[in-house]
């Protein structure tokens, strides 16, 4: 790893006057301008660091960032269509965001925003669609905090070597079923030590790391927060994942499901605040307050099991994703809900002030932007049309035939979300044909495969 000397830097988010100062000093020379693209990672331009703080400005950032899938082949999409030559969009910084990467001397990051030559916000952008979400909550009375539980799967070799070699006879690093376990190998600890002060300094501190029973496979929590926040963070994870990793020759897969029976999931902890209280608490002398449903927790999880089957793509982007709904793999199989109950699609989990849902429909490769949209757009629906709660589930929700199943896969979630009034109504007439765009587009690249198991399964017996 590089030097730590870099972290001389304040830790934590900087300010403009820290940033010219420590450019003024070198200790910055190059300021990374990143967008969020559709599966949540980040694209965007390296600047001199002189340049961004003498002017100001952001950068000309190309359509594709939001447009294009993930071999970047640009969407036809409405409003960033071929026709127009894919002109170039404005990237505003957003200097709330600036931070120091310690894993990169000399370099800070800053998170911005796509915007229109005209200088209005790009609807379709995952970082506006969440703005717009919490704003839809605010005037509703209500604040939004947001924390994330995700998980990789961390394999020895680098990039560039499981690539050439096609992805085959991936060695996770430690094969023995170590749940939870505190003795790992030392080259995964050194690796977990420098991700985690990585992030702490970076302003994206993780709550707790654990190990799971599939080999190779790591979960990480992030606090509760400002739902935007939380989100950029963990964008600066995976970002920092995978620099950190590939120094230490490994590559982290955030794959929904990077091997057959191996699924990775990106957990949403959403709660509501009015007046600095959180809504879903039970109020004070509640009997069995761990049962209680205060109206906007029961009106959020009715919004949820209502709305999330219309709003898949935004959660599940990609046919991998739906290899992920199997039973007993800790995700869900249909939309249930339940007390405490990791079978479910939405769980209610924590007591007092701490009380939150958790969305489990994600995979690891999901935006958290996007994942968050739909869950806030779902929220909102619950909150302003108080659809009916249906029962929870109460004992194993994967065998109950009472909940709508998840989609089979993304052909049949585009269907859904294509034809449903909510999701236009709820993200816009625009933004939702623009992921119907991008979700099809993806689909015909997979459709035109050949598996490995077609060949296996065919190959000398046809």
């Amino acid at each position: 790893m590089p030097d730590r000397a870099f972290t001389l830097l304040p830790s934590g988010l900087l300010t403009v006057d820290e940033l010219k100062k420590a450019v003024g000093g070198r200790r910055v020379t190059t300021v990374l301008l990143g967008v969020p693209d559709l599966s949540g990672r980040l694209r965007g331009k390296r600047i001199n660091a002189r340049v961004f703080v003498q002017q100001a400005v952001g950068a000309r950032g190309s359509g594709p960032v939001v447009a294009a899938d993930p071999d970047m082949t640009p969407l036809n999409s409405t409003g960033l269509p071929w026709d127009t030559g894919l002109g170039e969009l404005l990237v505003q910084p957003d200097l709330d965001t600036i931070r120091h990467l310690p894993h990169d001397p000399g370099t800070a990051l800053v998170h911005g925003d796509l915007l229109h030559s005209d200088g209005t916000p790009v609807d379709a952008a995952p970082r506006q669609m969440l703005r717009d979400q919490i704003g839809r909550l605010r005037r509703l009375g209500f604040e939004v905090k947001a924390g994330l539980h995700s998980t990789m799967v961390l394999y020895h070799g680098t990039p560039q070597q499981l690539r050439a070699e096609r992805y085959q006879f991936l060695r996770p690093v430690f094969s023995d079923a170590d749940d939870h376990s505190l003795s790992h190998p030392q080259d995964l600890t050194a690796c977990l030590d420098d991700l985690e002060q990585t992030l702490q300094d970076a302003a994206a501190p993780v709550e707790s790391v654990s190990t799971y029973s599939t080999p190779g496979q790591i979960g990480f929590t992030f606090p509760h927060g400002e739902a935007m926040s939380v989100c950029d963070a963990h964008t600066v994870y995976r970002h920092a994942a995978l620099a950190i990793a590939a120094c230490r020759r490994m590559t982290p897969s955030f794959m929904a499901a990077p091997e057959t029976g191996v699924v990775n999931g990106l957990h949403l902890r959403l709660s509501l605040w009015q007046n600095g209280h959180n809504a879903f608490a039970a109020p004070p002398d509640t009997p069995d307050p761990g049962r209680s449903l205060p109206d906007p927790l029961r009106n959020a999880v009715a919004g949820l099991i209502c709305c999330l089957p219309h709003l898949a793509p935004l959660y599940a982007w990609g046919d991998n994703a739906y290899r992920r709904y199997l039973p007993y793999s800790f995700a869900p199989t249909n939309f249930s809900w339940g007390f405490d109950n990791r079978t479910c699609a939405v769980r209610i989990a924590g007591e007092g002030p701490g009380r939150h849902l958790e969305v489990r429909t994600a995979g690891a490769d999901a935006s958290p932007y996007l994942a968050a949209t739909a869950s806030l757009a779902a929220i909102c629906h619950g909150l302003t049309e108080q659809p009916a709660l249906p029962p929870s589930s109460e004992h194993d929700a994967y065998p109950d035939t009472r909940p709508r199943p998840v989609p089979r896969d993304l052909a049949e979630a585009v269907a859904a979300f294509e034809a449903s009034t909510l999701a236009r109504r709820a993200l816009g007439k625009h933004v939702v044909e623009h992921y119907v765009q991008a979700a099809r587009q993806e689909a015909d690249h997979v459709r035109w495969q050949v598996p490995d198991i077609e060949r296996m399964r065919g190959f000398d017996r046809a």
